[in-house]
Formats: C-alpha cells, sequence, structure tokens
C-alpha cells in the first residue's frame, strides 16, 4: 500500500467518526435510534433481474462513503475472464479511458476525459467530495481528447495511436453519419468517403466533416445542439447513439441533482434522453423521468433501443436498483418523484400522484449502486453461444453503499428481445478483494471489436482491455 493510499484511508477513517458522532448525537435529541443504516451486506441475486425484491428505504437514511483507493493495476495482472477466454492489454498509458466508438475499418476511437474537479454545492457535498478522492473519477485536469488506436497485425494489441480530435469540453458519446442522406454508414464504408462524426461533449454536440481512414480530424467544427453542462455527483456524461438508417440521433443527458433538490426548473433538458435530426434540427425529448442513462444499445433481434441507467442516492445500500431498460418514445421512468414504477421518493416536493401513477416500471435490475454505464449487445458468432444475442453491461462500482457491488462487467442473456436470466460476471478482479477498498480499476465503456472481441475502456486503470474466445 502506498503512503498516499494509506494516508487516505486514515483520514477518511478519522472523518467517518467524526460524522459518527455528530449523526449519533442528533439521533439522541430526536429521540430515535431505530432503523439508521442497515450495515453493509452483499447484493443478493434476489434483487436482480425482471422481478427484484425491492427493499423499502431507511427510515432515517445517513449518506455513505465507501470509495475504492485506485491503486494501478500490479505489472502482469489483468481482470479476470470466463474459462476459455483470453484477456489482454489493448492499449495502456492512456488518460482516463471512458468511452469507446469503433470506426468502418476497424480502428477504436478512445474519449479521454475526467470530472473536473469543482466547487462544492453543500457542507455534506464537500464532505461527500473529499471523502471520495482517490477513487478514479476526479482529476485535476481532463485530457479532453479523442484518440484513436489501431491493431495493425490482428493480435489483438493496438500497435497505433494517434491523437483523432483534441481541444473538447469532457467529451463522451460519438457517432457517424454520412455527410448528407442517406445518413446511415455500414461497417464496410470506403475508405475516403465524406461523412460527419459527432460528439458529445458535457455542454453540446458538435458535428465535424471527417473522411473514412483518416486518423485525424484537423477541419473545424460545428456545434449542432446546446447541452445543459456538468451535473450532480459526476452526471456530466453526454453519450451519443445513432438510429439504424441514420435518421437521428439520440443523446443522453444525466440530472442536475439527485433527487430533485434544486428545484425543477434546473432539471429542464435532464434526466432524459433526448432525440435529434443530423443536421441539428428537431431536438425534442424522447423519454424523460430517467435519472441518469448512459449506455445505449440496440436490441438486435428487434432493433428495439436499451440503456442503462444509474438511479438516486441515500435511501439505503439497497435502494434503488438500478436498470436496463427499453427507450421507447414517450416513456417516462418517474425521476424524481418515484423509482422502480410507482415507489414514491417522500423526498420530492411538491408531490406529483399524477406522474407517478404514469411511471413506467423499468425491465430489469441490475442492484442499487452498481453504477453500469457501458452497454453492448453481444451479435456475430466470434464468442460461443452462451454468449450471444444479449449484453454486455459494465458496472463502474459503487462508492456509498456498505459492501462494495459492482467493479466488473456482466452479461444478460436475452431471448425473444428480452432479458431471460440473472447477470452473469464476465469479466471480474478490478478489486482484489470485493469487500475491501483496494482497487486496481473500474469499467466504463464497452464494445465489439472487428474480430468479435470485446473491449472495455478502465477508466481508473488507464487501460483499454480486450476479451476473446482463446484460439
Amino acid at each position: 500500500m502506498s503512503p498516499e493510499v494509506r494516508r487516505r484511508r486514515l483520514a477518511r477513517i478519522a472523518v467517518r467518526a467524526l460524522l459518527a458522532l455528530v449523526l449519533l448525537a442528533v439521533l439522541a435529541t430526536v429521540g430515535t435510534f431505530a432503523a439508521v443504516n442497515r450495515g453493509g451486506r452483499r447484493q443478493t441475486e434476489a434483487r436482480l433481474g425482471a422481478d427484484p425484491r425491492l427493499d423499502a428505504p431507511d427510515t432515517f437514511p445517513i449518506p455513505k462513503v465507501e470509495a475504492p483507493d485506485v491503486v494501478g493495476w500490479p505489472a502482469g495482472v489483468t481482470p479476470t475472464a470466463p474459462e476459455g477466454f483470453a484477456v489482454t492489454r489493448f492499449a495502456g498509458g492512456l488518460d482516463h479511458p471512458r468511452w469507446l466508438y469503433r470506426l468502418p475499418g476497424g480502428d477504436v476511437l478512445v474519449a479521454e476525459s475526467a470530472t473536473s474537479p469543482k466547487p462544492p454545492e453543500s457542507v455534506v457535498m464537500s464532505v461527500l467530495s473529499w471523502l471520495r478522492r482517490g477513487d478514479g473519477a476526479t482529476r485535476e485536469r481532463s485530457a479532453n481528447r479523442i484518440t484513436l488506436l489501431r491493431d495493425t497485425d490482428g493480435d489483438g494489441v493496438a500497435d497505433f495511436r494517434g491523437t483523432f480530435l483534441e481541444n473538447l469540453n469532457q467529451p463522451f458519446g460519438m457517432a457517424l453519419l454520412g455527410a448528407a442522406p442517406p445518413y446511415s454508414v455500414g461497417p464496410d464504408a470506403r475508405p475516403g468517403t465524406e461523412v460527419a462524426f459527432y460528439v458529445a461533449n458535457t455542454d453540446g454536440v458538435w458535428r465535424f466533416p471527417y473522411r473514412i481512414g483518416e486518423t485525424r480530424i484537423t477541419a473545424p467544427g460545428r456545434k449542432i445542439l446546446d447541452l445543459p453542462a456538468g451535473g450532480y455527483n459526476n452526471h456530466w456524461t453526454r453519450n451519443l447513439f445513432a438510429a439504424a438508417d441514420g435518421s437521428t440521433l439520440y443523446v443522453t443527458v444525466g440530472s442536475g441533482s439527485n433527487a430533485g433538490e434544486h428545484g425543477l426548473e434546473a432539471e429542464r433538458g435532464r434526466a432524459a434522453v433526448l432525440q435529434v435530426d443530423p443536421d441539428g434540427g428537431g431536438a425534442r425529448v424522447y423519454a424523460s423521468g430517467i435519472r441518469n442513462p448512459n449506455g445505449l444499445g440496440l436490441e438486435p433481434a428487434t432493433g428495439t433501443l436499451w440503456a442503462v441507467v444509474n438511479e438516486r442516492d441515500v435511501l439505503g445500500d439497497d435502494v434503488s436498483p438500478d436498470y436496463l431498460t427499453r427507450v421507447r418514445d414517450g416513456d417516462f421512468y418517474g425521476w424524481p418523484w418515484s423509482y422502480w414504477g410507482h415507489h414514491v421518493d417522500d423526498r420530492v416536493t411538491p408531490a406529483r400522484p399524477d406522474l407517478v401513477a404514469r411511471a413506467l416500471r423499468p425491465d430489469y435490475s441490475l442492484g442499487a449502486h452498481t453504477a453500469p454505464l457501458g452497454l453492448a449487445f453481444s451479435t456475430g458468432t466470434a464468442f460461443p453461444p452462451a454468449y450471444r444475442g444479449g449484453a454486455f453491461i459494465s458496472e463502474h462500482g459503487s462508492w456509498n453503499r456498505g459492501d462494495p457491488v459492482g467493479y466488473k462487467v456482466v452479461y444478460v442473456p436475452f431471448a425473444h428481445g428480452m432479458p431471460s436470466g440473472k447477470p452473469r460476471d464476465f469479466l471480474t478482479g478490478f478489486k482484489p478483494d470485493p469487500g475491501g477498498s483496494m482497487t486496481y480499476g473500474r469499467p466504463v465503456g464497452v464494445i465489439l471489436d472487428k474480430a468479435g472481441g470485446l473491449l472495455v475502456a478502465d477508466d481508473a486503470g488507464d487501460t483499454v482491455w480486450r476479451v476473446a474466445p482463446r484460439g
């Protein structure tokens, strides 16, 4: 353990002890010690899947901070995949790689960006932010660039890298569309074809002219859509996803608060999946009440859009579930008034029973505080049948739960267009001791590469991993 990690750990213990004394004094004053926090416990399968067990919120929830201590990957150590799979370091030495995108021809783009330090919203948030130092999410500066990686000899390791686009503002989602109708661009588009490259900064969507096969964009871009910047607890990420026919772009925007505590006027255009035309026109809310949507993907059997979503904090270790769900035009998932359908969050005022009645129940629980970010449906035949047709989902991992959860990539099987079983661990080992604070890395973006292998961006580990069947 490094001296810096040891100092952080001792400081956190001291601050937690002080907070506990203050909270006990408050509880003694109001005369109740009942149901404070239930204490750390393992996530159980009963809380996962299409029909999860839902716990009641803590009666007197106390904010918890069990943030990871990121120490990096020891030499020769990699994440662990199921038997029959090999894990290789596709690219290392990156600067907080968050999101991945595959270009026609197989080149891989990596958005390198990080949470930027900012003034805290309150004394409580100041303490919580301080306790989370060293979790791998916040850095003194964000690289604000997109790097291109190329595996020229097909050995599963990138042997060329270069700056594709720079001087961005916390870039995340990326997409490629034709420069003019028809807008769809297939994986076999010819080099030299003129297209449009889109990137979602935290404060807007930009469009750049690009020729397929080039390794760098130098032409100036144009902002086609303004977005509300930043947000509560790192909700700065803005994902992009193009419809199959290229006719529209979907844009994710997380909430500006945990549960509407800054007023609902501050949430205009947030906690939603937006829809916008390729030229920037026709922008509208496509689906709403979705606290912090990130990964998007099309289920291959039906072509339906799905998303993974981070739900609210400070209701207890097991409330409320983060989830995987369909996203359709007009869908409303309840935030901030309710969660998991009609479960009312009493902290939100004014109450809106009419909107709670409208709220949809998500399709699939991934467990509270797992922080699902990446989503990639398994297509093709490179993987064995047990890993075809379902969804690979990265779980960035908890920071506010008694026992840590997440810190892995799971596979959710699908049948007939819907999830058909419990999530299965696929890539683990990001925490050497699942119950401890020491952390090697944290998975974020996931995509399939040209050969069918799974690429996983590890922001805390500054690495992109590749998982593929042996042989």
